[in-house]
């Protein structure tokens, strides 16, 4: 079923940095370990510069997602704002590379340079993310153009650009001519903060314009201010037809209308939890593009988030279809 359904992304079109640091490092540089921190021009040079070891990768959440679906033969497209820079030129020729159509090419006139994210990979496997919003983050609805929607498909959207409200605009331009083209709109709620700093925004979002969202234990229960996760997915389920949390360890939560079901998942160390989300969705998604059960869906989720943590870097090493045949998805 692959190539039938389009999938396209929006988001932060961002270079990932990455390096192995020990927490006495995260310590002496005052990184915040676990998180995603943004970080101004000149402390992202500092911390570019106090790197071992680096690995650069064209990144971004929802960009991550994307290359998923596009190793697992989907047809692909990610809509970023790449200044014409550097990493911009890389940025553009790794999406290129991978199949993954790219739009917007890089701009000679964007005020800011490309974006970039510095992560630091601690001995748990944790990552602690030092994100500079550089030309990726002024993305509006003037880069959302309608051809890239005809014909449908789902869309897929990046909690994080959220921050500004040309990002804001972009989103409700591109949800407008998918829902127009007979397809499908979702967003990743993306980081607890995220949702604690545009609560109304999001849960508008979530109710009005969404048909499916995904997020995280924490991610649900900051948005709807609760101490429970039960309490937190009841409310959303009421507001969008399909529900997605991860759990960490624990076993996948998918709602959709009436029906719940949930994706049991195999606690292991991580090497890298880089991508572990991202990953997740792109299997998730690849579920409800080629006309999967929930259940199925969420299962394929769990193991394409599973494979990436097994190594360094935010996308798949692995056949993923194979491992979805292994699993008896397929």
């Amino acid at each position: 079923m692959s190539k039938e359904v389009k999938v396209i992304g929006i988001g932060n079109a961002i270079v990932d940095v990455i390096s192995h640091a020990e927490d006495t490092f995260l310590d002496h540089m005052g990184i915040e370990k676990g998180i995603m921190q943004l970080v101004d021009r000149e402390r992202a040079e500092v911390l570019y510069a106090a790197m071992s070891d680096r690995t650069e990768a064209a990144g971004g959440s929802v960009a991550n997602t994307i290359a998923g679906l596009g190793a697992l033969g989907l047809d692909t497209a990610f809509i970023g704002k790449v200044k014409d820079d550097a990493l911009g030129r890389f940025y553009a020729k790794s999406l290129d590379a991978a199949g993954t159509g790219f739009p917007n090419a890089p701009v000679v006139a964007a005020d800011a340079p490309t974006s970039r994210s510095m992560i630091f990979v601690s001995p748990d496997g944790e990552r602690s993310m030092n994100t500079y919003l550089g030309a990726g983050a002024d993305l509006n609805s003037g880069d959302v153009s309608a051809e890239v929607f005809s014909g449908g498909g789902i869309l897929f959207l990046e909690g994080y650009l959220f921050d500004k409200d040309e990002g804001k605009s972009a989103f409700l331009e591109a949800s407008r001519l998918m829902h127009q083209a007979g397809g499908m709109s979702g967003i990743t709620l993306s980081d607890p903060f995220c949702c604690d700093r545009h609560r109304v925004d999001f849960q508008r979002l979530v109710a009005d314009e969404m048909d499916f969202t995904i997020g995280n234990r924490d991610e649900w229960m900051t948005l709807y201010q609760t101490d429970t996760l039960d309490a937190a997915l009841a409310q959303a389920s009421a507001a969008c037809e399909t529900v997605v949390c991860t759990c960490s360890g624990d076993p996948v939560i998918a709602i959709r209308g009436g029906e719940r079901v949930e994706a049991p998942v195999t606690k292991v160390t991580p090497v890298d939890a880089t991508g572990a989300g991202d990953q997740f969705a792109a299997g998730f998604l690849y579920g409800l593009a080629t006309g999967q059960t929930l259940e199925t869906a969420a299962r394929m989720g769990v193991v394409s988030g599973a494979e990436v943590v097994g190594h360094i870097g935010p996308r798949p090493a692995q056949d993923i279809k194979a491992l979805f045949a292994k699993a008896g998805l397929i």
